[in-house]
């Protein structure tokens, strides 16, 4: 049984804090998110080499943990190299339209009761609103323009399929996102953050046929679908493996971010590990009793008053990224059919006959004198087995090719080595868009389709001042001496063919 505290803020706590607490909150919020980037790079790194029998980082700071800070450093201080074809405007501003709602999405995150801060009683919490999770998730929405933005400033073209493939799969598995909460609205009666972790403050009392009990208050519990929808679409969402397909570096090089260096990589790269630390926050505030201690800590009287909370939160937060690291060191990675096929076909699917039920329990238990357990077995259990059975379905109805065909080969109906059939994977021949002296077959001709080539990168400044004080006065200098790869050319032959390879695409 979990107990209630009696510091327990309530939506009429928010906004009557003085400015300079405000402020603390402010500065407070931003430094545990940073930090917690920081443990996270480390914590990642050390797990996923612990799985895989080796040290890990143990250089850098006592066991290798100042690596990520070292990392950090490094990336603000390399140089920073924008493409000649970038939008530069837009190229600038995508980091931080992926940086700034990673940290406003954490400012309606309950982190603990009401305490005493230089005297002022406040909530452990920036602020919250009737509805703070919707917050969450507009922030979640809008660090999807700073990708695809990303992706097409870039003037490449694996960054922008990199952002496009981000941004159907973050929109696809937000979806099945928000609609795995609102079982957890209906439970709760609110979309406060803070309230929903008071609405899992004490136990249930449920009534199965006469026998009357304590139940668990964590959603996690209660909801359990709800649970395994949402961890399964924040990976998604955060693109984090084996998700991770718009970082795929077997098909797009580096994905969305691929033309960044520099600090603008850094932001991109914060973004991604705050968001991690947020949707863990969330799972925890939703689903795992927020800022409460878990049973049988709670037992003790001051396990939830005070600054104890903290620890429980942070707790749950680093079981949470733990999972994350898990799945990573675990799983391979989908394919991008494969998992665009299982959100839409599978989560939302599930999530809106979960929610439908939820709603027919909660309005049968209340409109009748059915007890908890009666309504559970009468209506409840009947749902479920009408869902597995139309999923077992389903599921056999779209593997019935793959079934027949395995049949035949086992009864010796077709040869496990026997040649598929040629198919046309191609586009229809086209007129010809490239000169007849290019080597290879055209796309037209059967090739295989190039993506183009014509990338350019500016010269370096620091290789032009070099360049000065090298070259005597009156020297020529060869034209377009510097290649895309940010390497001087080292005579005239070599620059006159970095010439030709970037005046001409086709070469």
């Amino acid at each position: 049984m979990i107990l209630a505290s009696p510091d327990q803020p309530t939506l009429e706590d928010f906004g009557n804090d003085v400015w300079w607490i405000v402020l603390v909150k402010v500065v407070g919020v931003f430094v545990v998110l940073v930090l917690m980037t920081l443990f996270a790079i480390v914590f990642e790194r050390k797990v996923v080499a612990r799985m895989q029998q080796r040290s890990g980082p143990n250089r850098v700071g006592p066991r290798g943990s100042l690596q990520s800070l070292a990392d950090g450093l490094k990336l603000a201080f390399k140089e920073d190299i924008m493409p000649a074809m970038a939008d530069k405007p837009v190229y600038f501003l995508a980091p931080v339209l992926a940086t700034v709602p990673a940290f406003i999405a954490f400012s309606v995150i309950p982190l603990g009761p009401t305490v005493s801060i230089f005297g002022q009683q406040t909530p452990l919490q920036l602020t919250d609103a009737p509805i703070g999770v919707l917050i969450v998730l507009a922030c979640s929405a809008m660090g999807i323009y700073g990708i695809v933005l990303g992706g097409w400033a870039s003037g490449s073209t694996y960054p922008l399929l990199g952002s496009l493939r981000s941004a159907a799969q973050m929109i696809s598995y937000e979806i099945a996102m928000g609609l795995s909460i609102v079982a957890v609205f209906l439970y709760a009666g609110t979309m406060s953050t803070s309230e929903i972790v008071a609405a899992q403050a004490d136990g249930n009392q449920v009534s199965f046929f006469g026998l009357e009990f304590t139940a668990p208050s964590w959603y996690a519990v209660l909801l359990p679908v709800s649970f395994v929808i949402y961890a399964i679409a924040v990976v998604g969402e955060t693109n984090r493996a084996p998700f991770d397909l718009p970082e795929a570096e077997s098909e797009l090089v580096g994905g969305f971010h691929t033309e960044y260096t520099s600090l603008k990589f850094a932001l991109f790269f914060l973004a991604e590990y705050i968001n991690m630390v947020t949707v863990s926050a969330l799972a925890a505030t939703l689903f795992l009793g927020g800022w409460r201690a878990p049973w049988p800590l709670s037992i003790w009287d001051g396990a939830n008053s005070g600054w104890w909370p903290l620890l429980w939160f942070f707790l749950k937060v680093v079981l949470a990224l733990f999972v994350f690291i898990w799945l990573r060191g675990t799983l391979p990675r989908l394919r991008y059919d494969q998992f665009m096929r299982f959100g839409w076909k599978v989560l939302v699917p599930t999530a809106l006959v979960w929610i439908l039920a939820v709603a027919t329990m909660r309005t049968v238990s209340r409109e009748t004198d059915l007890s908890t357990g009666q309504v559970a077995v009468f209506v409840g259990v009947p749902i479920a087995l009408l869902v597995l059975l139309a999923l077992a379905l389903g599921g056999r109805a779209a593997n019935r090719d793959t079934r027949v065909m395995a049949e035949e080969a086992a009864a010796g109906g077709v040869h496990a080595t026997d040649p598929e059939p040629e198919a046309e994977v191609l586009p229809p021949a086209g007129p010809r868009r490239r000169p007849a002296q290019r080597t290879g077959p055209a796309r037209a001709e059967g090739g295989f389709p190039v993506p183009p080539m014509d990338l350019t990168v500016p010269p370096s400044p620091r290789l032009r001042r070099a360049d000065r004080v090298a070259e005597p006065a009156g020297a020529g200098r060869p034209e377009g001496g510097v290649v895309s790869s940010g390497r001087r050319a080292a005579g005239s032959t070599a620059g006159s063919t970095a010439t030709s390879v970037q005046e001409d695409p086709d070469a």
